[in-house]
């Protein structure tokens, strides 16, 4: 007896790119042996997004391979020299001004029996979404919520209400199991959270990165910082939840997405070294005032306020692969 095949996704109208976002890093590594990293820094191919101009710089003639790794994330492995080394990755990119799922229609979330094979892996446990832990809290929390968005609405809301955000109070060991012990943390936490919780409804979750801009969200604190947030897969399509800011954001450049943080990380470090420098940036500019490579100039920002800038609409190619 064959399986019946799940429906096909409706298809979905390309947005306009009326917005010129400007992200990218500058880390360093001090190696004091042997060592080597994993990089995955730049943006994936996404639907609302696409580069205009990108940079990428790793070492002084450092030894590097890239590759794509099995969620699809490009990854760069570089041998890391004795002593400092700087890596920068710098790009314009056209986005949309739509919100969060916008253009996304309302779906309900498809049983194991009809998820894509691929797909699974995203309702089992993980290292830092360890939801066999999670079952009984959620299903007396949320069980009684109608199945699909109306529940991965609810669970956003509920880690956005009762878990609190701390700024730097992040830490490489803890799963969602321990962020919900201690009820605070990072976006990190927020995202394996959520994942976790979704996954025990049997919904395919994912972790996942990326720069989020401050378009039409003021920041008073002015944090610019990789951001981590979660996708839930409901009747065909990848649907943000981000329970950090509980609200449809603008803007967001998608960089890796997988399991948990193990596969989202910007970096992985084998052998004799450490991160000794960091700064990230996102923010919007005006088209053509820009380039890869000029000096940090955040005078230049059009977001970080309430209103929304917009231009008219880059003439550029859809991106040829959906993530």
């Amino acid at each position: 007896m064959s399986a019946t095949p799940a429906a096909s996704p409706l298809p979905l109208t390309d947005p306009a790119y009326d917005l010129t976002l400007r992200v990218g890093c500058s880390l360093a590594y001090e190696a004091t042996g042997p060592a080597c990293v994993l990089l995955n820094l730049q943006p994936r191919l996404n639907r609302h997004h696409a580069l205009v101009f990108e940079a990428l710089t790793l070492g002084d003639g450092l030894p590097s391979e890239a590759f794509t790794d099995t969620h699809g994330n490009l990854v760069w492995r570089v041998q890391l020299a004795p002593g400092t080394n700087y890596f920068r990755h710098d790009a314009i990119v056209a986005a949309s001004s739509l919100p969060d799922n916008q253009d996304l229609p309302a779906s309900t979330a498809l049983p194991p029996s009809e998820l894509p094979a691929d797909l699974l892996r995203y309702v089992l446990p993980s290292r830092y979404c360890d939801s066999d832990k999670l079952t009984n809290f959620a299903w007396e929390k949320f069980g009684r919520i109608e199945h699909g968005l109306p529940r991965v609405t609810a669970i956003s809301q509920w880690i956005h209400d009762n878990i609190e955000y701390r700024y730097c109070s992040g830490r490489a060991d803890l799963s969602a199991w321990d962020v919900l012990q201690r009820g605070y943390g990072v976006c990190r936490d927020f995202a394996h959270l959520a994942v976790a919780l979704n996954r025990t409804f049997n919904v395919p979750a994912r972790y996942v990165t990326g720069h989020l801009p401050d378009i039409g969200f003021p920041d008073p604190e002015n944090h610019m910082d990789f951001h981590a947030y979660a996708e839930v897969y409901l009747g065909g399509h990848w649907f943000t939840t981000d329970a950090r800011f509980h609200v449809p954001r603008i803007g967001r450049i998608k960089i890796s997405c997988g399991q948990d943080a193990v596969d989202g990380a910007f970096s992985t470090i084998y052998g004799g070294a450490s991160l000794s420098y960091f700064q990230v940036w996102a923010y919007q500019v005006a088209r053509g005032t820009v380039g890869v490579g000029d000096p940090l100039d955040f005078s230049l920002r059009l977001d970080n306020r309430t209103t929304i800038i917009t231009e008219p609409p880059y003439q550029l190619p859809v991106p040829h692969r959906l993530s």
